[in-house]
């Protein structure tokens, strides 16, 4: 069953590129990354409130959701974030160095201060993710320089 999320995973990187390219042409139509990273959360809330209905599971009691909705909302200020900074960035870097820093930088949560889950299962640093983490680091120098 592990494959189907691999799958997954590499369907959503390989859409990756395209959806910076097409938030920064539309923050250019716009003249406003903020505006684009508006009208994209606005459109893709459509498609997640279908999905969203079509799961079939028992909503959370009261408590636990409201204390969700609170974490939730930081969180969603977080993909704000990433989208407006993407939107931003993706025009000046190019989408391969853009998604390279992505991931190289996705990493650099292997040692937290405080052992923040995010959805995650923790992880130990090892030499193998160091050196993962660095040839990420090179691959996206050498996208850059060449």
């Amino acid at each position: 069953m592990v494959w189907a999320y691999l799958l997954f995973a590499f369907a959503a990187g390989a859409v990756l590129p395209f959806q910076a390219g097409a938030n920064a042409e539309l923050a250019d139509w716009l003249n406003s990354p903020a505006r684009a990273a508006f009208v994209s959360f606005l459109t893709g809330t459509l498609p997640l409130a279908v999905a969203a209905a079509l799961v079939f599971k028992p909503l959370p009691s009261l408590g636990p959701a409201r204390r969700g909705a609170v974490v939730g909302m930081g969180r969603g200020a977080l993909g704000a974030f990433y989208v407006a900074a993407s939107i931003v960035s993706a025009p000046k870097l190019g989408a391969a160095t853009l998604i390279g820093l992505v991931v190289a930088w996705s990493g650099a949560r292997l040692a937290p201060r405080r052992p923040l889950r995010l959805g995650f299962e923790p992880k130990h640093v090892t030499a193998g993710r160091v050196a993962g983490m660095a040839m990420t680091g090179a691959g996206v120098a050498l996208v850059r320089i060449f």
